[in-house]
């Protein structure tokens, strides 16, 4: 005999939904699991309540103080566009907030690289945007020294007025590029920047490309066993519980979704990042998810990864933000609160 479920139901979805994510994952478990009946509708509340709080659309507007960049000599130069045509090779987008101690360690590393490269096949240019995500330290100075060594055609500082998170800093890099491929970096440096040519040949081995669009993706998966070694008890609970969630509601087939390393074909980026509402944490699951719903082919490389002091994330509150998000990501899409389609930054 089949039970009926709980008429209070409705209510503690709610607030599984905003505060406990991984229990309203298994109570998304039961709905489906449960028989189509009015009493089993229910239930759908949880739906509901995704579908009524979306935004319908990404809101991204820059601010005025926004459309700008000043380059070396100090002058205001107008942004580019990701709709622009490309004029560079490569860009490199590196989100960074309150990053003064630790960007010139990843920025010495990524532009001697980058400079060693150029000199050997001159036809290979490239540029690196530092996007200042509304730091309250000297990271803008900081970055502004490169910019002046380098000159602004190969290093750009975009300092937005207020934090928006990691992925609102990275679409606005995204944005305002030039390169025919897009590599996303942290500015920590955790990664080996050479690294790039491993994730070049994973993006190579995906051709053709269809409509030009591809991702590939650095990865920390092969680190997994050593990791867990060096990590508490709790935190290793946490690591799975939300690799289960990102399985579970939104990316198959990628096992490491959160590694900052990711390397996009300028169509790629384009079309994912016009689509993205997440800006915080999670950004990554729902731009690989949007990637797999537009079946843009996706390749997974391992790369050289080192663990750097000074990470921003609040390890409990960081991760069921990032489980709250998961759960909404995987409604919204699914009650076609959210759609795939794409807009312009204005």
């Amino acid at each position: 005999m089949e039970l009926p479920l709980p008429p209070s139901l409705p209510a503690a979805a709610a607030v599984l939904a905003l505060a406990l994510p991984g229990l309203a994952a298994l109570l998304l478990v039961l709905v489906r699991a449960a028989p189509r009946s009015p009493r089993a509708s229910r239930a759908g509340a949880i739906c509901m309540i995704a579908h009524v709080t979306a935004r319908k659309m990404p809101t991204f507007h820059r601010h005025e103080k926004e459309k700008f960049f000043v380059n070396a000599e100090g002058r205001k130069e107008s942004v580019p566009s990701i709709h622009d045509p490309p004029t560079r090779e490569l860009s490199v987008v590196v989100p960074s907030y309150n990053e003064e101690d630790r960007l010139p360690l990843m920025m010495d590393e990524a532009l001697d690289y980058l400079e060693k490269r150029q000199k050997r096949d001159p036809s290979f240019t490239y540029e690196v945007i530092v996007v200042d995500d509304g730091s309250k330290d000297e990271t803008t100075k900081v970055a502004m020294k490169y910019c002046k060594k380098y000159g602004s055609d190969k290093v750009r500082v975009l300092t937005l007025v207020k934090n928006r998170g990691k992925g609102g800093a990275v679409k606005m890099g995204v944005f305002s590029s030039r390169g025919k491929k897009i590599l996303m970096v942290d500015a920590d440096g955790a990664t080996k920047f050479a690294d790039i040519e491993k994730v070049e040949e994973g993006l190579k081995n995906l051709q053709p490309w269809p409509n030009e669009m591809a991702i590939s993706c650095g990865s920390r998966a092969h680190l997994e066993k050593d990791s867990v070694a060096k990590r508490s008890y709790f935190r290793t609970i946490l690591m799975y519980g939300f690799h289960f969630l990102v399985w579970f509601l939104c990316v198959k087939k990628i096992r490491d979704t959160q590694c900052g390393f990711k390397l996009l074909t300028r169509e790629a980026a384009s079309r994912t990042f016009s689509t993205l509402h997440i800006e915080r944490w999670a950004f990554d699951v729902e731009l690989l998810y949007i990637a797999q719903r537009l079946r843009i082919p996706i390749a997974e490389v391992a790369v050289n990864w080192t663990e750097i002091e000074g990470s921003k994330l609040v390890p409990f509150w960081s991760w069921l933000q990032m489980g709250r998000d998961l759960l909404f990501i995987r409604l919204r899409y699914m009650t076609g609160a959210w759609q795939l389609e794409t807009r312009k930054c204005n």
